[in-house]
């Protein structure tokens, strides 16, 4: 295993199951980007961070169930399952909260990250917003639903 794969593992562990922000925070690089379908860009590693706090916050018992799990080179490939129940607010993008649904969400999703010098310098989430909305009941369900 090399040092994007460790890094890699190390972030997810570290958001989606041990909630912890400040080894999160280590894990990126100053200035590091992380693109997703919810935020668009997200600079720095303290931004990246807050937007973790989401999904900590909105799903205190998220974990993550990997399918694949590849390094190519400098960079981390990681394709699973996101699943939480969503017991408290959601704050959105926009800065508005969203009050729980209570519902529980297993969102497939993909993440390239790019790692140099021990710090993930790029990192890109893929997931179906309209899925995740959906499986909050925020949105009518999609005709490919439970479809993997």
């Amino acid at each position: 295993m090399g040092n994007a794969r460790t890094v890699m593992d190390r972030m997810t562990a570290a958001a989606v199951e041990q909630h912890d922000l400040d080894t999160v925070r280590q894990c990126y690089a100053q200035d590091a980007v992380v693109t997703a379908p919810d935020a668009g860009e997200v600079a720095g590693r303290d931004h990246i961070a807050e937007y973790w706090r989401t999904f900590i916050d909105s799903f205190p018992d998220s974990r993550y169930e990997p399918l694949n799990k590849l390094e190519v080179g400098d960079r981390a490939i990681d394709e699973g399952y996101f699943i939480g129940t969503n017991t408290n607010p959601l704050r959105l993008p926009d800065g508005q909260t969203m009050p729980a649904t209570g519902k529980q969400v297993r969102i497939r999703s993909c993440d390239v990250a790019t790692v140099k010098d021990d710090k993930i310098t790029e990192h890109h989430l893929y997931f179906d917003q309209l899925e995740f909305m959906s499986q909050l009941g925020l949105a009518p369900a999609s005709p490919l639903s439970g479809q993997s």
